[in-house]
């Protein structure tokens, strides 16, 4: 009966920050995975400071979106349209640029859990395993069945199941293989490491956790739970759940790396190399629970990915997110029709998904500008406006955005 009463509890506390999972099942991916791991094993944990400073003005964000949709009662988009003189041209770059980076994340996302899969198969049956064509295809028609039949809640219990596998996944994996303490440690004092490709990464973690879709995707399912002003606890409540648990999650990978793959000296170019440089140090077992976290960590980011061009539509109209219209369900099946990029491209998809959360940073002054204006316009925001402490964390993300922007640029260029 106790254990009944534990188990109750913990599932209302869930559905309390429905928000949060659903935002941290889409943002701690196979990107930023990827990203993590590769950072851990090139560079140790130097660059733990970008990370830190991404976490906190993804909250930020988050609290800025999400009370500005509580007020409004209207979401991202069809406040950016309608507030501003060129507020239809930004909305519609926006609606663009985040479209191009999830179809170039959800290709690297389907190459990366289609090559685990395969190795899976392979450390279970031997030989070279399954086909990663086959296993995509399998995934495809699954996820796309699930979105026919699947409404918001359906989606944000896969995806609470999913962060929490992820989650221990990668919890145990850290205590199994045992990476050197010492070693972290040592590394966290904040310096830009000298290597080629170090801008590079330091946009992707940008990119990857203070992610611009992530608050444009805020609005959205803060409207999705009903919330309003009322609920404005539960939502700075919700967004500190989220971006704690983004951190937490984060740095157990980069540590994992760090303390691992970059004492050895070993770099990481492919996802499967992780699992097979990990075998050893933990053995099967460990191999297994990091396939099972990473492909956790993609599916998880596939539903809002699928998701995201139709919710981005509806926002910017204005018109209902009704899962079931013919629109998502056309969208949605172009999406993960998208997940077989991979079979087609002549290029890893641990390079596609760090040269994407790299893109994503390209967007994030233009979502950051417009709510910091927005959150202070007295008319639309009545006695709400921003406080003095909110203001002064808008204005040091708009700096960070402007940064880590400029940073892509010149990878890019």
């Amino acid at each position: 009966m106790g254990n009944k009463k534990l188990l109750k509890k913990i599932l209302i506390g869930l559905s309390a920050i429905g928000p949060g999972l659903f935002l941290i099942g889409y943002n701690i991916g196979t990107g930023s995975v990827t990203t993590m791991a590769k950072v851990g094993a090139e560079h140790g944990m130097t660059l733990t400071w970008t990370l830190v400073l991404s976490c906190v003005f993804t909250y930020i964000l988050m609290v800025a979106y999400g009370k500005t949709t509580l007020v409004t009662g209207k979401t991202a988009m069809f406040n950016i349209k309608n507030n501003f003189t060129y507020g239809k041209v930004l909305a519609i770059y926006i609606i663009i640029a985040l479209i191009i980076g999830e179809i170039l994340a959800l290709m690297g996302i389907f190459g990366i859990v289609a090559d685990l899969l395969q190795e899976g198969s392979r450390l279970l049956w031997g030989g070279t395993g399954f086909s990663t064509f086959w296993i995509t295809l399998i995934l495809v028609v699954a996820l796309y069945i699930l979105l026919w039949k699947g409404y918001y809640q359906t989606f944000e219990k896969i995806l609470t199941f999913f962060v929490i596998l992820m989650a221990l996944s990668f919890i145990t994996v850290f205590f199994m293989v045992k990476p050197s303490i010492s070693a972290i440690i040592s590394g966290l004092v904040p310096s830009i490491p000298d290597k080629p490709g170090s801008f590079l990464l330091i946009a992707a973690i940008a990119g990857t956790t203070c992610s611009a879709a992530v608050f444009i995707m805020r609005s959205t399912v803060v409207a999705e739970k009903g919330w309003t002003i009322k609920n404005l606890k539960n939502e700075k409540k919700d967004a500190a759940v989220s971006a704690s648990m983004m951190f937490f999650l984060s740095i157990v990978i980069m540590a994992v790396s760090a303390g691992t793959l970059h004492v050895m000296g070993m770099n990481l170019t492919n996802t499967v190399e992780m699992i097979s440089l990990f075998e050893p140090i933990g053995g099967k077992i460990a191999a297994f629970i990091l396939i099972l976290g990473i492909v956790g960590a993609g599916i998880s980011t596939v539903f809002p990915i699928i998701l995201i061009a139709p919710w981005l539509i509806s926002d910017y109209t204005g018109k209902e997110r009704n899962i079931h219209s013919p629109m998502y369900r056309i969208l949605g099946l172009i999406g993960v029709l998208f997940g077989f990029g991979m079979q087609f491209i002549d290029t890893t998809p641990p390079l596609l998904m760090v040269f994407s959360q790299a893109f994503q940073a390209l967007i994030l002054p233009a979502v950051a500008i417009p709510v910091f204006i927005l959150i202070n316009r007295k008319s639309l925001m009545n006695k709400h406006v921003a406080g003095s402490g909110m203001n002064i964390g808008l204005i040091a993300v708009i700096l960070f955005s402007l940064l880590t922007a400029y940073l892509a640029v010149v990878n890019f260029f």
